[in-house]
């Protein structure tokens, strides 16, 4: 492998909607409502994102495998650290190098939201850091999955839409909400993928803690909830019905999550549910703007 598809695949940007779809969303919502964008703050607010989730999945790979949560018997996409295609110490320059180009554009950013910006920005770093790394790692514990819904949704969503804006609205919080719920989404399949390893490694994870169906109705809650608020949305004119096409794709990601066997089959699901939330996210801004 070249060194390139290494660090690409150490970078997993498959996962990168995630980052974009709240950023996108949160902006278009702003620009839907006052009917102005300013595209340099849109731009740096979402490459800033962008650096945070190629920093936290760099960190992920460096920690898990320094902690033998990656293992031969892993069932997921093969991590660079486990493979022995980069050292740790590698990976780790490369998630700080990331959260470095995030700090660099937070500063931009700061100066155009001010100290609401600079305190998101530094919890979100401090997060991203936090997720697998420290004595007390979020992802080995039953918050993952309101960690990615903070962060991935609410946080970036709200942000994006306030260094527009300068302020926060309803509308917003409920954006925010249907892209975390997404992205919580994605993360109930992993967990419940390794729910196995997880256990013998010690992780404490929902999908270690309950039974096995309950990840799967947790699934099913967190992609149709957002269909749920989004009628909260249209009865108040902002949004069209557009976006509501795509329940039936939804509802066709629920099947899969309950037909499925829990092993590597799942990666397709979790890759589906990562590209689905990056769908619904432009149909949602076209909904608004156009």
């Amino acid at each position: 492998m070249s060194p390139l598809t290494v660090w690409l695949s150490a970078i997993r940007p498959k996962t990168l909607g995630l980052s974009v779809s709240p950023v996108l969303t949160g902006t278009c919502l702003a620009w839907a409502e006052k009917g102005g964008l300013q595209l340099l703050p849109a731009l740096a607010a979402l490459l800033a994102a962008v650096c945070i989730q190629i920093g936290t999945n760099l960190h992920n790979d460096a920690a898990d495998a320094r902690k033998g949560t990656d293992g031969p018997d892993r069932l997921g996409p093969p991590r660079a650290t486990a493979q022995g295609w980069l050292t740790a110490t590698m990976v780790q320059r490369g998630a700080l190098l990331a959260f470095a180009c995030a700090f660099v554009l937070g500063i931009y950013l700061v100066a155009v939201g001010g100290w609401p910006i600079l305190l998101l920005g530094l919890v979100s770093l401090a997060a991203g850091a936090a997720y697998s790394g420290g004595p007390w790692p979020i992802s080995a514990t039953p918050l993952g999955e309101l960690f990615v819904f903070l962060f991935f949704g609410l946080g970036a969503t709200l942000g994006s839409y306030y260094l527009q804006t300068g302020q926060i609205s309803p509308a917003a919080l409920l954006a925010g909400s249907m892209l975390g719920s997404f992205a919580a989404a994605v993360l109930v399949v992993n967990n419940y993928r390794d729910r196995q390893t997880d256990a013998r490694s010690g992780r404490k994870t929902l999908a270690v803690l309950l039974p096995p169906k309950a990840s799967q109705v947790e699934y099913a809650l967190l992609v149709l909830s957002p269909f749920l608020l989004l009628l909260c949305l249209y009865v108040t004119d902002l949004i069209s019905w557009l976006p509501g096409l795509l329940l039936p794709v939804a509802l066709y990601l629920i099947l899969q999550a309950f037909t499925l066997p829990a092993g590597k089959e799942l990666n397709r699901l979790l890759a589906d549910t990562a590209r689905f939330q990056l769908v619904f996210s432009a149909v949602f801004c076209a909904a608004l703007i156009f």
